[in-house]
């Protein structure tokens, strides 16, 4: 591949070294902070000064179909402006309520054991943990980082992002403005904002692969009883470190290119569609940022974030999945004897670094009370104590853990999207993401105009954790972890040579390089759907890769074997357009196919319905919730004659699948050598493991549980989906389709607590687009299942998108200025300055 040189922007130096600690202020850091916000506003005045029709051409807000923003201005802090204006329209409470988390205050509004409302990459740790964690790590140092990362335009935008959001705060509480259902807008917990909660709000965002996963573990790690158990409890282990960002299962995405070979032309197509947060401080917002003749981009960031990071310009369009590989490592610390604050390295004792924080927490009595904590850093990273999940990895007597993140010093990301925002080609696009080597959690996936490749790059970054490096330095605790979480690196703190390792190719300490680091150019597909890197394209596995970055040769989940399906047959069509493609693409991504049904519906049948009733073991009563009188004799008929009778798929309207899910659900509790009669092979990797022959007593069992789990919640076996599966919104159930990823669903709509009404809790589908480039440029469908408003999916407002996205009629985005103008729905304002 030729990669054209990118022209380096101008990039401000690095003020500050990194560190391995725990992000200790360094002296004046606060000063610097302030000189670089007084330099980015003597930089705005300037512009202003140079061209007075940018001071007094304030900044327009164009409201389209769906209530989508497309924001037009004249300069940088401007379009911020704007920015954050409709975001807090939309969404100030949501916004607010990060603004406290991020700030470290949530005891002192809260309470010290509550928790927050919504589920964010941060999880929903303790308030108080909370507000150690962020008053530890997203400190001034932190913030002034961002600033002598980031460069000048950037800043500025940030810096007219506060001052949007400041804008419309005292916009609606002087009642100059609606604010219909803002019902914290009186609150003391909401205030003004600066630029510095705008970086620390980017923080928790960039360790939400690493530190943000161990928030009360790190916040309450100290010097404490031994550890007595030497071995590992595998199953606390694995639930610990089972999902890749948050607390809870589902997060991830699905996205697909297609290039030349497809359709037949110099043009490509990319689906993006993430499977996020329907509520919180981390879900998507949709916008357009324009500054004529300069930039144009549009797409969805998170909350609280102005520039795009899923989205398409003129020129590329890209998409993101959340990566399988790790971007945190711990260390096996050995302690010095009956010193449980000091380490040992090569031979040496080494003194931890303790820094004493204190969080104000308001009684019931409104009186204040300070709880004080000392965290403990160490060269290698921070403590934390992971006793709750096993005591072995507690800090005891002779061990203890520390983590690092590889993105604790990653403050190239929002630049890197920045960049992004105003690539020009695919080969531009390329180079920005090798350059910077920043995407701290995710793959990537671009396409371009007139360009008929296809990228797809896992590069970002990653611990330099070669195998050889991690074999080489494995203590006895680091082995038992390597048996049930074979991808974290887990190395001996002992000796120094264990360290990760440095290059001086990468773009930062410890950090791999971007030359080692798998990527596809290719002209037929490229795909991902949370798996790893390694089968993003059936015809060209990636491998020889170190493990750090999500192994190799693994069996993929039911919905990227779905994924690649869709890929091949759309493939096996006569190559016609782009457009073509693009309109199959759109009907393929909301298909309610459910793979585990199309692989083995009649094989389990045919084991489980061999005789018309069944008798429930213990077991399978206490999953079915059966209570214990209940009587353990289950009919089958009924449900085989369900489940012969369903199309097999899961639409609004499709009867068994809810009971479909149900009995998958309980035949996944077999261990997956019982439950196949073809074992998984990595010569076959879309079409193993297969041939399920779990035994008629077994798949009986599972059917029969199934059955008594709907009875239990009142659900008819052959009610419709949608009569379950729905969303409140806008004073109506709005049915849904689709549902858990488990049972193999490519459009996910899923409660991973069982519960089946859909909400700000949910998690699945969020924004989704389909972007092509035809004559006359970019030509993006999009969708916003969970809507503009924080309260679209709580029976609120603004039920429009949320209306779209169950009925399935994509929306032809408004990109061009004739297209604007048209929109049926326009509605213009301006911000005067």
């Amino acid at each position: 591949m030729t990669v054209r040189r990118h022209i380096r922007r101008r990039l401000p130096a690095l003020a500050m070294a990194a560190t391995l600690s725990l992000g200790l202020c360094a002296p004046g850091a606060q000063a610097e902070s302030n000189a670089a916000g007084r330099a980015a506003k003597q930089d705005a005045r300037q512009d202003a000064r140079q061209d007075p029709r940018r001071a007094g051409s304030g900044v327009e807000i164009r409201r389209t179909t769906d209530g989508i923003p497309h924001l037009r201005a004249a300069s940088w802090r401007g379009l911020g402006t704007g920015a954050g204006y409709v975001q807090a329209e939309d969404a100030l409470c949501t916004l607010a309520d990060g603004f406290v988390t991020y700030e470290g205050r949530r005891s002192w509004y809260f309470g010290a054991d509550a928790r927050a409302t919504r589920n964010s990459t941060y999880g929903k740790p303790k308030n108080i943990d909370s507000d150690f964690f962020f008053r530890a790590f997203a400190d001034q140092s932190v913030t002034a980082r961002y600033r002598a990362a980031h460069p000048a335009e950037l800043n500025q935008l940030i810096e007219g992002y506060a001052a949007g959001y400041n804008r419309f705060l005292a916009d609606a509480r002087a009642k100059r403005v609606g604010a219909a259902g803002r019902t914290c807008l009186d609150q003391p917990w909401v205030r003004p904002i600066g630029a510095d909660d705008i970086f620390r709000r980017m923080y928790a965002a960039q360790v939400g692969a690493g530190y943000a996963r161990f928030v009360a573990a790190i916040a309450n790690a100290g010097p404490a009883a031994p550890a007595t158990a030497d071995a590992v409890d595998a199953n606390a282990v694995r639930a610990t470190l089972a999902q890749r960002i948050g607390d809870q299962p589902g997060i991830g995405s699905n996205m697909l290119a297609l290039g030349r070979e497809a359709t037949g032309e110099a043009g490509a197509v990319l689906l993006g569609n993430p499977h996020w947060f329907w509520g919180g401080p981390d879900r998507f917002y949709q916008m357009h940022l324009t500054i004529p003749g300069r930039f144009n981009a549009a797409g969805v960031a998170l909350l609280g974030i102005p520039v795009i990071m899923i989205g398409f310009n003129e020129n590329v369009a890209w998409s993101h999945t959340v990566s399988a590989a790790r971007r945190f490592g711990l260390f096996d610390l050995a302690l010095e004897a009956d010193q449980p604050t000091r380490y040992v390295v090569d031979g040496a004792s080494e003194a931890m670094r303790g820094r004493e924080f204190s969080v104000d927490v308001r009684g019931e009595d409104g009186a204040a009370r300070r709880v004080t904590r000392t965290l403990y850093g160490t060269r290698f990273g921070p403590v934390l104590d992971l006793a709750a999940s096993d005591p072995a990895f507690g800090w005891g007597k002779r061990h203890a853990l520390a983590i690092r993140d590889v993105n604790a010093d990653n403050f190239r990301i929002f630049r890197n999207f920045f960049y992004w925002n105003q690539a020009s080609s695919l080969d531009d696009f390329i180079a920005i993401q090798r350059r910077e080597a920043a995407a701290p959690w995710i793959n990537t996936m671009a396409i371009a105009r007139g360009d008929g490749r296809i990228w797809y790059g896992d590069i970002g970054a990653v611990p330099n954790v070669p195998d050889s490096l991690r074999e080489a330095c494995a203590t006895p605790l680091a082995k038992g972890f390597a048996r049930v979480d074979p991808l974290t690196p887990f190395l001996d703190a002992s000796r120094s040579e264990c360290g990760w390792r440095s290059d001086g190719a990468a773009v930062q300490a410890g950090a791999m390089p971007a030359s080692a680091q798998p990527w596809l150019l290719r002209e037929d597909y490229v795909a991902n759907m949370n798996d790893s890197y390694w089968l993003s394209n059936a015809r060209q596995p990636l491998e020889g890769f170190p493990s750090v970055l999500g192994g190799e040769r693994t069996a993929l989940e039911l919905r990227g074997r779905l994924g690649h399906r869709i890929a091949a047959e759309l493939l096996a069509q006569p190559a016609s357009s782009a457009a073509t493609v693009s309109r199959q693409l759109r009907q393929a991504a909301l298909s309610p196919r459910i793979h585990s049904a199309e692989l083995f519906r009649d094989e389990l049948l045919a084991q489980a319905c061999t005789g018309s009733q069944v008798v429930l073991d213990p077991a399978s009563l206490k999953a079915a919730g059966a209570k214990p009188d209940a009587a353990p004799e289950v009919d089958l008929a009924d449900a085989c004659r369900t489940l012969r009778a369903w199309s097999g798929q899961g639409d609004a309207d499709d009867r068994g699948a809810l009971l479909w899910e149900a009995f998958w659900g309980r035949l996944r509790t077999i261990p997956a050598a019982s439950l196949y009669g073809t074992a998984f092979s990595g010569a076959a990797p879309l079409d193993t493991p297969a041939k399920p022959t779990p035994t008629p007593e077994q798949a009986g069992q599972a059917l029969g549980a199934a059955v008594r789990i709907l009875e239990g919640q009142g659900v008819a076996l052959d009610a419709a989906l949608g009569s379950r599966r729905y969303v409140d919104s806008g004073g109506r159930q709005v049915p849904l389709y689709g549902g858990c990823h488990t049972s193999g669903y490519f459009a996910v709509a899923c409660n991973y607590d069982g519960s089946y009404r859909l909400g700000p809790d949910s998690m699945g589908n969020a924004y989704l687009q389909v972007v092509h480039f035809g004559p006359g440029g970019v030509e993006a469908h999009t969708l916003m299942a969970h809507g503009q408003d924080e309260l679209a999916v709580s029976n609120g407002q603004g039920s429009a998108p949320v209306e779209r996205y169950a009925r399935k009629d994509w929306l032809r985005f408004p990109f061009h200025e004739k297209e604007i103008a048209r929109d049926p729905g326009l509605r213009r304002s301006v911000l005067r300055p």
